[in-house]
């Protein structure tokens, strides 16, 4: 069994290295042709244009057509392009830019002065605090939920809590977030909450428990607008897992033996139960992190990665565009690794199968 691991496990791993190279060649391939690139934006920046892109221009690695480049030296318009790597054949830059990836190099930032690096970590305690706190209420809530509804199927709680939770899933997080700003931020009701940021102006003088309130206080209108839309999907995953396991054989066998329904419940019925919801909980756990809402983000002006990658496509950062892409489906295909180990040892009856799969 341990030798299977290992070798499912290495498997996997080298499957990863064309899955990577597969998402950044056509990432790379399709950017080549993505007009108003870095080299077109710092030129209408110099003529004292802005850097707004003209719709039908030529990509950076175009020709020489495009409209912010007409009127520049051709001296100067070379300097820009040696600035940017954009000197080189595509081809070139390319292998360049694998050749950094492969060493963990994820470059510099055209316009931010910083590696992708620096900006990634600088980023996360925003993407932390949002994700973290959405992935545990969602499912320190959703998880009781579920198997209440599940033992109480067909009630009139069971009903009242379905419409609620649905309700709330209809309802997009932005728009939530709007409706709370609205009425608990300030805007035309009650002014109760923060409107922005994750923490007040005067936060460094506060005490160490002022800090953690004013920390708690300023994230529950954003995480109230995130998890609301979550609960449907776990409650009702839970409470269906509950469901079939209930309808099985084995548990009327257990109710036979004279178990108590507590007992049928927690001993026998919530480890199979548990089985669809566990695999998907290292998935989860990670992109809670990654996924943030960029319009929660852009809501509540947090300044968290959500909102760094939309920046970098606008601003075509391509550093951080591909460096964030390549960090973020590492971690994504490495997260599906631990969610199929975790089967198997939730799950000893799984085995690893001889052609990779489990």
């Amino acid at each position: 069994m341990q030798g299977q691991m290992w070798s499912y496990i290495f498997k996997r791993v080298l499957l990863m290295i064309p899955t990577l190279l597969g998402v950044l060649t056509l990432t790379f391939a399709v950017v080549q042709f993505v007009p108003g690139g870095p080299v077109e934006q710092l030129m209408l920046e110099l003529k004292g244009k802005g850097d707004a892109a003209v719709s039908g221009a030529e990509s950076s690695g175009g020709g020489s057509n495009y409209r912010g480049r007409q009127g520049v030296d051709a001296e100067r318009l070379a300097e820009v392009k040696a600035l940017y790597g954009f000197d080189k054949p595509p081809l070139e830059r390319y292998f360049m830019m694998l050749k950094r990836f492969a060493q963990f190099d994820l470059g510099q930032s055209y316009y931010q002065h910083q590696s992708v690096w620096q900006l990634v970590v600088s980023k996360l305690p925003v993407s932390i605090s949002i994700g973290l706190w959405t992935f545990f209420l969602t499912y320190l809530v959703s998880i009781p939920l579920g198997i209440a509804k599940a033992v109480r199927d067909g009630s009139r709680f069971d009903a009242v809590t379905s419409t609620m939770i649905l309700v709330g899933y209809a309802i997009p997080g932005f728009v939530l977030g709007v409706l709370l700003l609205v009425i608990f931020g300030g805007g035309s009701f009650l002014q109760i909450f923060p409107l922005r940021g994750l923490t007040s102006d005067n936060w460094s003088e506060l005490s160490m428990i002022g800090k953690v309130m004013d920390y708690l206080w300023h994230l529950v209108l954003p995480i109230t607008a995130s998890v609301l839309g979550s609960f449907a999907v776990i409650t009702m995953l839970t409470k269906n897992s509950f469901l079939e396991e209930i309808r099985k054989q084995y548990v009327l066998t257990a109710r036979a033996k004279g178990l108590t329904e507590k007992q049928v419940l927690w001993k026998h019925v919530f480890r199979n139960a548990l089985l669809p919801l566990v695999t998907g909980f290292p998935a989860a756990f990670i992109g809670a992190f990654f996924t943030g809402s960029l319009l929660i983000e852009t809501l509540f002006s947090l300044d968290g990665l959500g909102l760094l990658s939309y920046e970098s496509v606008m601003r075509r950062d391509y550093p951080v565009v591909f460096g964030t892409l390549y960090l973020f489906t590492l971690i994504g295909l490495f997260t599906k690794l631990i969610s199929d180990l975790c089967y198997v040892y939730i799950d000893p009856r799984i085995q690893f199968g001889a052609g990779g799969g489990s």
